[in-house]
């Protein structure tokens, strides 16, 4: 059983050392944005995330019924 904690504490702080190599050894270093609002390659082939296209639909619907009222 002590053996399993060991050997998970082991790969669990060989993993946070990957994840800290580009913060800790580079000048100014930090992690890039994830988000997919942030990623030009995405905007470019019109891809958004999932609160935006939310956003849009709720936009689009609530024009619709607002025409519908109005006839």
């Amino acid at each position: 059983m002590i053996e399993i904690a060991v050997i998970s504490a082991l790969i669990i702080a060989i993993g946070v050392t990957f994840l800290c190599v580009k913060v800790i050894f580079r000048r100014n270093g930090s992690f890039t944005s994830q988000h997919i609002h942030d990623s030009q390659a995405m905007r470019e082939r019109g891809i958004h995330c999932v609160l935006d296209q939310d956003r849009e639909l709720r936009q689009r619907n609530r024009l619709a019924v607002e025409e519908r009222e109005k006839k």
